[in-house]
């Protein structure tokens, strides 16, 4: 069965595990615009040469997972099916009521294992990283005979949250491979994976989804958000679907537009509306929780579009309509107020203030205040 540390009743690990409104992975059979990394992986299966691990990697959100759980349903359940002339499979899609499948789905099936972080029992939240206890059982389930098929398979997702010793563990699976067991391996930054992981992998490198895509599947996702602001929210989000489905939930077009009116008032800042704003931030619970993860995200990907532009110019740099009005002005009279270098210095001053607020457990607001004024310093 597919393993991994559970409490008792497996509806209430789920969500733990996907605390959001859209289906998770192993149950979204949906993907859309990677089309040619499933035709790679459908052709490498097919040719009886399929290399036993695989290092998917791709910004977060964009359907990494779940290209792994399709891949891993198609080895386990579906490769049985005909194609367009009975000649064999044309696509990883699997029947709902192929065998297997509603096992695969409640990740129960006994030749599937899922590595993800655990639960930690003693707080009752899931664990920040994959520990070394969680990859134990790794290494026997991929030596074992296929108990149901012709495979097993394994999903890591993600690796980024592996610790060392626990990477050093999936090495060591990857370096005995076993026939007829394939390593599927998810990865957002795979830069920082172990070179020797990397090595042993194939890699298929998943783009961010086109705007168009992104704004199609809010539509599906959250059908009751305005077209003009699934506009928005693709423009956010960058190409990830996760990404932008995260920033609906959280009310975080509003958090940016509040964010945009006190950058408007640069370099004189404003400082009784920088204090309100910055108030919200004080507050503990999960939605200021879900506020400060959209401010860390947008805070940074504003500051990235500022710098994008300084360097290529704001007539170069291909981005959209700006999501406030405002916006695109702002961006004009503070690049002509201080050079790149000033801005890429003010850039890392937030990113290191963001970052050691949760590392340090820093008092948020402060922490705001102190981000705006690094760039109103830049400007001075």
């Amino acid at each position: 069965m597919a393993r991994g540390k559970t409490p008792s009743d497996p509806a209430e690990l789920e969500k733990l595990e996907w605390p959001y409104g859209w289906p998770p992975p192993w149950r979204n059979n949906r993907l859309l615009h990677h089309e040619t990394a499933e035709k790679t992986m459908l052709a490498a299966q097919q040719s009886g040469r399929l290399h036993h691990a695989w290092l998917l990697t791709g910004p977060r959100g964009i359907g990494k997972a779940t290209l792994a759980w399709r891949f891993a349903r198609f080895l386990l359940a579906g490769q049985q099916q005909g194609g367009l002339f009975g000649d064999g499979p044309d696509g990883l899609d699997v029947s709902a009521d192929a065998p297997g499948r509603s096992l695969i789905d409640a990740r129960s099936h006994p030749d599937l294992f899922h590595l993800r972080r655990s639960l930690n029992r003693d707080t009752g939240r899931m664990r920040a990283e994959i520990a070394v206890d969680d990859v134990r059982d790794l290494g026997a389930f991929m030596h074992m005979t296929p108990a149901m098929g012709d495979w097993r398979v394994a999903i890591v997702d993600s690796a980024d949250e592996m610790n060392r010793n626990s990477a050093n563990a999936v090495l060591k699976v990857l370096e005995e491979p076993p026939p007829k067991a394939v390593l599927l391996i998810v990865s957002h930054a795979p830069g920082r994976l172990l070179p020797t992981i990397r090595s042993r992998c194939r890699r298929l490198a998943l783009q961010a989804l086109p705007n168009e895509t992104v704004v199609k599947l809010l539509g599906d996702y959250a059908p009751d958000s305005k077209q003009e602001e699934r506009t928005a929210l693709a423009q956010l989000a960058e190409g990830s679907i996760g990404r932008a489905l995260e920033l609906a939930g959280a009310g975080s077009l509003e958090l940016y537009r509040e964010m945009v009116d006190v950058l408007a008032t640069l370099p004189d800042l404003d400082m009784p509306r920088l204090h309100g704003f910055a108030e919200r931030f004080a507050r503990r619970g999960e939605e200021a929780n879900a506020d400060w993860r959209s401010l860390n995200y947008l805070f940074d990907g504003w500051l990235k579009g500022l710098a994008r532009s300084a360097a290529l110019g704001p007539e170069n740099d291909g981005d959209a309509a700006p999501v406030v009005p405002s916006e695109r002005g702002l961006q004009a009279r503070l690049l002509e107020a201080a050079s790149l270098d000033r801005w890429m210095e003010a850039w890392e001053k937030v990113a290191h203030l963001l970052s050691r607020a949760d590392a340090v457990n820093l008092d948020r607001k402060q922490t705001v205040l102190g981000s705006f004024l690094a760039l109103q310093s830049a400007m001075r």
